[in-house]
């Protein structure tokens, strides 16, 4: 099967049939790119919150994996500030048999298991390493704050700004 070919049967089965609590929304002009929404899993600190992720499938998809970003802020150790993901399946662990549909479900399962012992955001690992609790807590602000947001932005931005020049900072 050709990469396009994939692409277009993967997509029509991830719009058709999508994971829960997962959107995917392709574009409609580029095959390549897609915008999707991840449920934060119950029982997280990211529960009720809705992020938004950017995924792009390079040209030489499948034997090359996904490219994937968080556009929501969000406070998590495996997560960088501009939103760039720290998980083996887009990594090291990548093969031509996983699918988009597997990517984002590890997307998911990590927002349920933040690994603090493998990160990409160094402070918000090691406030979840020295007070977990702590960290749990911003992390639902975070949460209240960007990923269900009726605030303005604007707003969000300077009452979590006041936090993060705290010792608690994850920037």
């Amino acid at each position: 099967m050709n990469h396009e070919r994939r692409i277009l049967k993967e997509t029509r089965e991830l719009v058709k049939d999508p994971p829960p609590g997962i959107v995917v929304l392709p574009d409609p002009e580029n095959s390549h790119y897609f915008t999707v929404q991840v449920a934060g899993p119950p029982d997280s600190p990211y529960e009720g919150g809705q992020f938004e992720i950017e995924l792009f499938l390079p040209q030489d998809y499948p034997m090359i994996p996904p490219q994937l970003r968080f556009l929501t802020k969000i406070y998590h150790p495996n997560v960088d500030k501009i939103g760039r993901i720290c998980l083996d399946v887009i990594k090291d662990r990548w093969t031509p048999a996983l699918q988009i549909r597997t990517v984002l479900l590890s997307i998911q399962a990590l927002l349920g298991s933040p690994n603090p012992l493998s990160p990409l955001n160094n402070q918000v690992a090691a406030q979840w390493r020295s007070n977990e609790e702590r960290a749990k807590q911003l992390a639902k602000e975070w949460t209240r704050a960007y990923a269900m947001s009726s605030m303005p932005t604007n707003e969000v931005d300077n009452e979590l700004t006041n936090e993060e020049n705290s010792d608690d900072s994850p920037n």
